[in-house]
């Protein structure tokens, strides 16, 4: 019953299911909305906001919109440029040309993979050991002369491929 309670009021008053944007003072104001402007780019899905991209004039600005209320034969190609530029930030091409980031990424991950092989280096010149003694080729040598020598595995290992009497390898 309470929850029945708590849905009947919210629903009255819109409380749960409207969002808006918060005041500094804290109240919730539904009637405004943001800017489609963000961080000084149109979004891509709303390319033509209400509100024009430059708020504040300057007076060369006002009187260049005084100018537009009149003919538009009048302006020149640059005039209508920069009144297109005080409405919109940027065209549709400029809104949708690709960026150069993905060569600072790039750069980014080679400088990454270089500084990386340079590490791998120092660590191999100077703080690995020398070759571990047991890999040498004489020890190695000795290693095999041992497992001959104990006959391991002489059915299908070493030893079975290994002639005991002429002292080498079968063929």
């Amino acid at each position: 019953m309470l929850s029945r309670a708590a849905r009947s009021l919210a629903m009255r008053t819109g409380g749960l299911g409207t969002r808006g944007t918060h005041s500094p003072d804290g109240a919730a104001d539904s009637h405004r909305r943001m800017t489609p402007y963000v961080d000084r780019y149109a979004q891509r899905s709303y390319p033509m906001p209400d509100e024009p991209y430059c708020t504040e004039l300057n007076e060369e600005q006002r009187a260049l919109k005084e100018k537009e209320k009149g003919s538009w034969a009048q302006l020149s190609q640059a005039e209508k440029v920069a009144l297109y530029r005080l409405q919109f930030h940027e065209t549709f091409a400029e809104m949708n040309h690709r960026s150069n980031q993905w060569k600072t990424v790039m750069g980014c991950v080679f400088f990454s993979i270089g500084f990386t092989a340079l590490v791998i280096w120092w660590e191999r010149v100077y703080v690995f050991p020398e070759k571990v003694v047991t890999l040498t080729e004489e020890r190695k040598a000795q290693q095999l002369q041992r497992l001959l020598d104990m006959k391991s595995n002489p059915i299908q290992g070493l030893a079975a491929h290994w002639d005991y009497e002429k002292k080498e390898w079968k063929k």
